[in-house]
């Protein structure tokens, strides 16, 4: 499926949509949208057409998360329309600047797509049904509180008169905007908290949407990248001679640290590309490897006047008095997004001095500030047209390398849409990493085992001072760096957290619950202290969580779900770990076997999760069952190497992604409590990974510290020799 549009055509078309906008996720919905007519922006966020369609306009991303459909349902829900005649399309993010952000923000990680945006999109739809009602009772001349609304169809019962949302929408728009206005109590939603349908999905199954690798323009050419292969490495020389005089080739891009061929196909750029003769500045990290890095990590660890995250009691003091003292050691290393759509931007400087963008994009605001910064153009004279993702995981938001470089390969070629595609190998190696880190943990424990102190200790990469250098706080702690450790929810007395910020030449950035690593290394230290204290996993926790903590309620709904307790199969083990997160709490259980090769096999994960609210419950089961996958690859096999300054994996080869066959059962178990709202899209993964080690602990002894699992031998059964350092 490919986007094939002139500019007489996309205009005219977007014209039709009102505001020159180029609005819906997929281009051939276009001509759907602008069948019957015009329609009349009755707010920002609501155009009503006269057949009585609800377009309703979406700020955030859409990668498959659900987001499009769950910010519609919330619209919706307070609009009082027919679902079935709902549709949603993309706000503009040129609009966007030029109307003084009416639409919010347009950042979507964090997943923050609904939480942060519920309340003020919720208060649209409620507005817009106000002006509507007003609309019609001022037609009937007759007090507004005498009408009532439902599905779209105003109603004056004393008279029995009827209109419908299309016949009053013009009047509607000419009316003020209420003040205030009251939303709906959730247990009378009729909309949201629904799970109806997704509205991207039948477009998907019949291949429609366009995605940033789809868009064709008239005359475009395509451009292939090759970056330098050690971070931070700088362009010396190219000798083009050879690739220069290749069929198709149109021109050869050099900048400070890339260079790009632009062709008339991209095979053809790629091939041409691997001629060119590139002599690169590696820097002062030509020689960085794993063991480079473990030692800076190290040396971060030793180091003496950190910076504190959490300062609870008297750590030290606790632990020289502490019955047992127990200590150990974890870490991770580097992981790619590795989204299954490279980076991918298509720009297009046109005659009249405009610039417009097609790109997958978590953040369009930040796609065209980053075009701007690259073309030297103002943001008003610059339209990024929003594409479905093939994959996001964080890679496409904060980090906008592959709109900047898009933007100064099509300026060398101004007038004509160039597309750049990075190709798989320059995705796997050139991207902004989950951080490595290691983690010291050093507990106490009374008479009793019970846990009175804890210091920890963290080294690791701050995403923060890569992308987000203003957001760093002051005291140089990174958040995202010290999760679940300096917001831990167990009940600790003595408590201290240090950090150790030791960045690399390596970029870092948000991966998939940022800081989820830490989950895995506090909660399976936390199985290692429940084992010698002699205490179950789940009771150990239970004790250290007050009654009415949702972490301590999602564990013990998770744990009834599982069966903990009752038997299993020969050969299955069960694992169990609490965590929480974008504002949602979760509770896992997984059931693992390990063969007699050593090889691990997750059969069966069940997840808790308590967002407060749940707007669309099949979406949110979804985004589990995303998280389960997602993280099942890091778990199992998934890393980058450094040698030489280089990242190592090339492609799925090297770095492999799960099987189908090795999907486990996944069911989950949404408990909302409300009162707040929180994330589906990244908090399910949180507590996966020390499930599943906890898990594979109970099968054979081993004590997992480190990930992947491809790295430990599963075949000794050490239930002693493997447990942490104890004094």
């Amino acid at each position: 499926m490919t986007l094939t549009v002139s500019r007489r055509e996309f205009l005219k078309v977007s014209t039709l949509l009102g505001g020159g906008l180029a609005l819906e996720f997929s281009f051939p919905m276009l001509s759907r949208a602008a069948a019957g007519g015009p329609g009349t922006e009755v707010n920002a966020w609501i155009v009503i057409h006269p057949d009585e369609r609800v377009v309703i306009r979406i700020a955030r991303s859409e990668m498959g998360q659900g987001t499009f459909t769950a910010l519609a349902q919330l619209v919706a829900e307070e609009l009082d329309c027919d679902w079935s005649r709902v549709s949603a399309e993309f706000a503009s993010p040129n609009e966007n600047f030029r109307r003084n952000h009416v639409w919010g923000a347009m950042s979507t990680g964090g997943s923050r797509g609904v939480r942060t945006s519920q309340d003020y999109v919720r208060k649209a739809g409620a507005s817009a049904r106000q002006m509507l009602v007003t609309a019609a009772a001022e037609q009937w001349g007759v007090p507004v509180a005498e009408c009532t609304v439902d599905r779209g169809v105003i109603t004056h019962a004393a008279s029995g008169r009827k209109l419908r949302y299309g016949q009053v929408a013009t009047a509607a728009a000419r009316i003020a905007p209420p003040k205030e206005v009251t939303l709906r109590d959730p247990k009378d939603w009729k909309i949201a908290g629904k799970p109806l349908h997704r509205l991207d999905i039948p477009d998907k199954v019949m291949g429609k949407p366009v995605f940033g690798v789809d868009v064709s323009l008239p005359g475009m050419l395509h451009a292939s990248i090759a970056q330098c292969p050690v971070f931070g490495g700088k362009l010396v020389s190219v000798d083009a001679s050879a690739a220069g005089k290749m069929r198709g080739v149109k021109r050869i891009v050099r900048e400070d640290n890339f260079v790009a061929v632009v062709a008339d196909s991209w095979w053809r750029a790629d091939e041409a590309l691997k001629k060119l003769v590139i002599q690169w500045d590696a820097g002062s990290y030509a020689h960085a490897s794993n063991d480079t890095v473990t030692a800076m990590l190290q040396e971060g660890l030793a180091a003496s006047d950190l910076p504190q995250a959490r300062m609870m009691g008297d750590t030290a003091t606790a632990l020289k008095g502490a019955a047992k003292v127990v200590e150990a050691e974890y870490h991770a290393p580097y992981i790619n997004h590795a989204t299954l759509e490279p980076q991918t931007c298509t720009a297009w400087f046109k005659p009249e001095g405009f610039l417009d963008i097609w790109t997958s994009t978590q953040d369009g605001e930040a796609s065209m500030i980053a075009a701007a910064a690259a073309s030297g153009l103002p943001l008003e004279k610059i339209e990024v047209h929003k594409m479905m993702l093939g994959g996001g995981f964080g890679r496409r938001g904060g980090p906008q390398d592959f709109v900047t470089q898009g933007v100064l390969i099509a300026k060398a070629l101004p007038g004509v849409p160039v597309k750049l595609m990075w190709s798989r190998s320059e995705d796997m190696r050139h991207g902004f990493y989950r951080p490595a880190s290691i983690v010291r943990m050093k507990a106490g424990l009374d008479a009793q085992g019970h846990l009175v102190a804890l210091h920890t200790k963290v080294a690791c990469p701050s995403i923060l001072k890569i992308l987000r250098p203003a957001a760093l706080p002051k005291n140089g702690v990174d958040p995202t760096a010290v999760r679940s450790f300096y917001d831990m929810p167990y009940a600790v007395p003595n408590q201290q957290v240090d950090y150790a910020m030791r960045n690399g030449h390596v970029p870092v950035g948000f991966w998939r619950a940022p800081g989820q690593q830490n989950a895995f290394y506090r909660e399976c230290f936390i199985d290692e202290l429940a084992a010698m204290a002699g205490q179950d996993p789940v009771a150990y926790r239970q004790s250290m969580l007050k009654e009415d903590d949702k972490n301590r309620l999602v564990l013990e709904a998770v744990a009834r779900a599982a069966g903990w307790g009752t038997p299993l199969p020969s050969g299955m083990y069960r694992g169990v770990a609490v965590a929480d997160g974008f504002d949602s709490f979760t509770a896992t259980v997984a059931e693992v076997s390990v063969n007699a090769k050593g090889e691990p096999r997750v059969h069966r994960v069940v997840v808790a999760i308590d967002s407060g609210y749940v707007v669309n419950p099949d979406t949110c089961r979804a985004q589990a069952e995303s998280n389960v996958i997602f993280g099942l690859g890091s778990i199992l096999y998934q890393e980058n190497n450094l040698k030489d300054g280089s990242i190592v994996e090339s492609n799925f080869h090297d770095f492999r992604l799960p099987q189908i066959s090795e999907m486990p059962q996944v069911e989950t178990l949404l408990v909302p409590t409300g009162g707040f709202w929180g994330g589906h899209g990244e908090p399910a993964i949180l507590a996966l990974a020390p499930a599943v080690c906890n898990a594979i602990y109970q099968a054979t002894g081993t004590r997992v510290r480190s990930l992947p699992l491809k790295h430990h031998d599963l075949l000794r059964h050490s239930s002693l020799g493997n447990e942490a350092g104890v004094t």
